[in-house]
């Protein structure tokens, strides 16, 4: 088993080593809104019952026409990072071991779970700087679009023949749209039902704000589907997500959108006016390069600001939006305080 990743967040571990209490910490760890939408009612029974198969509709058909995906109902689970794990069982023919050539693609660097669920599985990943890295000889490739943490995207139509290299071989293509909801063009959910060695995951908690909530959904073809819901057994999902994102999909979510563009904005302006290079990122973070990074970071860290470091790139810092124009004025008064 491979060591665990080090994500986002830790806020409980970074008040533990800088002090201060979690709560009065400003997080920029993660690519989250941080505005989180107004939440809905919730039904009384959604909390008392057992999750029925009308919720579990009601949130697939909501989640259908929130992405366009045509005749696919998209699968809700509890968090994207559920499926990814079942990967490598998706792959497995009977229940075997897999074999020494069966080998994994992942367009890198970028979220780590992959490689770490298919290493842990036994199969030999290689990690591909581009999409036109990936040979005919791999199983299965991964291309998260946009990408974390560095915000490089693929058009539709590359991602698309991709799908048809890979389909001629055998393979299969998954693209991650975790940070999609902000660039709806590059979604691949649309022409989902013509594809049918895609799959998509989608997060739903990073767009809405609701992390918490741990809720994803997985579009692909209805016997892959099949087996990610029979895996994952009964009421995977809670009753109250079901009924959130029913309702939050289904919602006019352009105001979320102007939201998250002026955070966006607010950050840029504290990051250009304390003279750090943008190197990347989305619109729910932005990517920092900088040989001083690992001493941006602790010195954040004594201001109770966290952010996110890499251990594979020692120059990169990851900062995720702020709430408010307050937060915006904590966080450049800590950056101009930095010994350069």
């Amino acid at each position: 088993m491979s060591a665990p990743i080090v994500h986002g967040g830790g806020i409980t571990a970074a008040a533990a080593a800088f002090g201060g209490r979690p709560e009065d910490w400003l997080d920029l760890s993660t690519g989250i809104n941080p505005c989180p939408v107004a939440l809905p009612d919730i039904p009384a029974r959604a909390w008392h019952r057992l999750p029925d198969g009308h919720l579990v509709d009601a949130a697939r058909f909501a989640a259908r026409d929130y992405y366009r995906s045509g005749e696919i109902l998209p699968l809700p689970v509890p968090g994207t990072q559920s499926v990814i794990q079942l990967l490598p069982r998706l792959l497995r023919q009977d229940g075997q071991a897999p074999m020494a050539d069966d080998r994994i693609a992942v367009v890198s660097p970028t979220y780590g779970e992959y490689a770490r669920a298919f290493t842990s599985a036994g199969f030999a990943v290689d990690a591909v700087g581009d999409v036109a890295a990936i040979r005919a000889e791999h199983r299965l490739a991964v291309v998260v679009n946009p990408n974390n943490p560095d915000g490089r995207s693929w058009p539709a139509e590359t991602l698309i023949a991709l799908h048809d290299r890979m389909k001629a071989a055998g393979g299969i293509l998954v693209v991650d749209e975790a940070f999609g909801d902000t660039d709806p063009a590059l979604s691949l959910a649309a022409q989902a039902q013509n594809l049918s060695n895609l799959i998509i995951f989608r997060s739903f908690g990073k767009f809405f704000g609701l992390a918490g909530l741990r809720l994803g959904f997985a579009i692909a073809r209805r016997d892959i589907l099949e087996r990610f819901e029979n895996w994952l057994g009964p009421w995977a999902v809670s009753g109250p997500a079901l009924s959130l994102a029913a309702s939050l999909l289904r919602s006019d979510v352009s105001a979320i959108r102007g939201g998250i563009g002026e955070r966006c904005a607010g950050l840029s302006a504290v990051l250009t006016g304390a003279g750090l290079r943008m190197a990347g990122g989305t619109a729910l973070f932005t990517l920092v390069a900088d040989a001083r990074a690992v001493d941006i970071y602790t010195h954040l860290c004594r201001h109770h600001i966290l952010v996110r470091k890499f251990d594979y790139a020692p120059d990169w810092l990851r900062f995720g939006l702020t709430p408010d124009p307050a937060a915006d004025r904590r966080l450049g008064e800590a950056l101009q305080g930095f010994e350069r």
